[in-house]
């Protein structure tokens, strides 16, 4: 059989080209919206025409009892994501690089291992938003609580369906014997339990087609603190395979520098010794911004009260005043009127004042 027309060399060569220039420029929403530390993937597109790259390195320390193994593994892995065509799209590029060296103390011997333990192509649609009714998203006037509390509405999630596939170059000892390209197909959910916390869950199956078929789940808590540029997030992962089978368990904090740029630190360990796995990572986020706002209207008659059409340039200052912060992954809602702007609200009614619209916050 002949060479393969691409090689591993090649194909690296390539992603580092594609990532030094995206590293110097790269979703949508006003804030960067990514998916790292974790491996979770968002129900959410980043955005049509939004360039996003998120990248990181990661140590790993692995003992196996049974074969009486000790590994010391170092690698990067990194994700391209690009809005395509429209805002419920995107095409997500994943892949994962590791040099691992395996000490075989039985019959004290040395080996290494180095290729791509991750290498796949797909696209994410989203099927279904709940907060795409504004109705859903009406903030109670007259209650903080209200809008900060956990409701049970806040369990219907958004959901999302991939579609790729794996590819397997040359021969990978990491998957030795395995075909060149192989199916995989994920539902994502995302659920806002609170202004503050989001859940996203994963279900995959992977590898469709092999010898040895994954099926895996993902299930994220993230939690944004009263400093906004603050996010933590807990992670559970379960994998089973006749090939490799374990529960794992991540987490980690990010730090928000600017609306484009994320940094994050992670680690996570797993719960059996064949092997045992412990592992940290570090890594962030970048997004390169090409998406054009397409503003609609509020509404024709408060339009028409209010003597006209809102420009664009009040509505988009409007927006982002009512963002508040977000978990992540998390998609922007209106949180209602703070503490202080609601005994504002309340004094002025007192007062006679039965107009809403009149009271200046």
């Amino acid at each position: 059989m002949g060479k393969p027309f691409i090689t591993k060399r090649i194909l690296f060569q390539f992603i580092i080209l594609l990532l030094v220039p995206l590293s110097v420029m790269s979703q949508y929403t006003d804030v960067i919206n990514s998916n790292r530390p974790g491996l979770s993937v968002s129900a959410y597109a980043v955005g049509k025409n939004v360039v996003q790259v998120e990248m990181g390195l990661f140590y790993e320390q692995s003992d196996h009892t049974l074969l009486n193994t000790q590994s010391d593994l170092w690698g990067t892995n990194f994700s391209l994501r690009y809005g395509l065509f429209f805002e419920r799209l995107e095409l997500n590029y994943e892949g994962t690089f590791q040099d691992q060296d395996i000490i075989y103390d039985f019959f004290d011997l040395k080996a290494k291992r180095r290729d791509f333990s991750r290498n796949r192509l797909g696209l994410k649609y989203l099927l279904y938003d709940p907060y795409k009714n504004p109705e859903r998203n009406k903030p109670n006037l007259y209650s903080w609580r209200a809008n900060h509390k956990f409701q049970l509405k806040n369990l219907l999630p958004a959901v999302s369906l991939y579609a790729g596939a794996n590819f397997v170059l040359e021969d990978n000892p990491y998957y030795p014997g395995e075909p060149t390209v192989s199916p995989r197909v994920m539902l994502a959910t995302q659920s806002r339990m609170t202004p503050r916390m989001v859940m996203i869950t994963n279900t995959a199956y992977d590898r469709i087609g092999t010898d040895d078929p994954e099926l895996s789940y993902l299930i994220s808590i993230s939690h944004a603190f009263r400093n906004p540029k603050w996010s933590a997030f807990l992670e559970h992962q379960g994998i089973q395979s006749d090939r490799y089978s374990d529960l794992l368990l991540r987490g980690g904090v990010a730090y928000l520098l600017n609306e484009r740029m994320q940094v994050d630190l992670g680690l996570g360990a797993s719960f059996k010794n064949t092997p045992s796995r412990v592992f940290v990572s570090a890594g962030g986020s970048y997004r390169f911004d090409f998406h054009k706002d397409t503003l609609v209207p509020i509404d024709d008659q408060k339009a028409n009260e209010n003597g006209g059409a809102i420009k664009k340039n009040s509505m988009k200052k409007e927006q982002r005043k009512n963002r508040k912060t977000k978990g992540r992954g998390a998609e922007d809602i209106d949180l209602g009127p703070s503490k202080k702007q609601l005994r504002k609200l309340k004094k002025a009614q007192k007062q006679g004042n039965s107009n809403d619209s009149e009271i200046d916050f």
